[in-house]
């Protein structure tokens, strides 16, 4: 397990629309472009093997990050016949971006501060105002309406944290709604945006209408 000494004070990062990390969560990602292929094989020469990923944005014609992102450690990679990687992302903690650094990498690097995020090192959160029979309630609903499925089994029997933090990374979200749900101080404010979302959708909104 990384201890908060060992966090770098720059992470390698991955702007990926809509691929939400969280912490003591597990994102399977496909790495293919040239400059991200780079990126893997850099960070596998680290110590940390940490990889920042962040939601980028559009404005004035120019790509942006947010300002707040979640740094998973390489935990497992395979590699293809046509030097592809299929690699996993174990969520470590989030981070603020300070600045973007200047430099001849053919990937986005930053410096980043990991101050206010303590809690993500920490041990499980659990949420003791969840009522899970009303939650996977509405989630069998907006799952029969989105045409999703699902092993209800499963997360019948999920703890909270994995429950609420794995159905926030996979659920049809536009990005600025997966930004909020990363940015929720904690569990419990996780799962009321998320709910929130959820009920948003069912009523035919979308989320960039209801971030306005």
């Amino acid at each position: 397990m990384i201890q908060a000494t060992d966090l770098p004070g720059t992470l390698p990062v991955f702007p990926l629309p809509g691929a939400l990390l969280l912490p003591r969560s597990r994102l399977p990602l496909h790495i293919f472009e040239p400059k991200y292929l780079a990126m893997l094989d850099d960070t596998l020469k680290t110590s940390h093997r940490l990889i920042g990923m962040v939601q980028p944005y559009d404005q004035n014609g120019r790509s942006h990050l947010h300002a707040i992102g979640c740094a998973g450690r390489v935990s497992a990679f395979s590699e293809t016949e046509d030097g592809r990687y299929m690699i996993t992302l174990s969520g470590m903690s989030r981070f603020r971006v300070a600045r973007e650094v200047e430099g001849f990498a053919p990937y986005r690097r930053c410096d980043v501060s990991w101050d206010g995020f303590d809690r993500d090192l920490g041990q499980t959160e659990t949420d003791p105002g969840f009522n899970r029979p009303r939650f996977l309630a509405l989630l069998g609903r907006y799952f029969a309406e989105q045409g999703l499925s699902t092993d209800w089994d499963s997360l019948k029997e999920a703890e909270d944290e994995l429950l609420i933090n794995s159905l926030s990374m996979l659920c049809p979200f536009e990005p600025e709604d997966k930004q909020a749900l990363l940015e929720a101080p904690s569990l419990e404010t996780r799962r009321e945006t998320l709910v929130t979302l959820i009920e948003f959708a069912m009523r035919g909104g979308s989320g960039e209408e209801m971030m306005q």
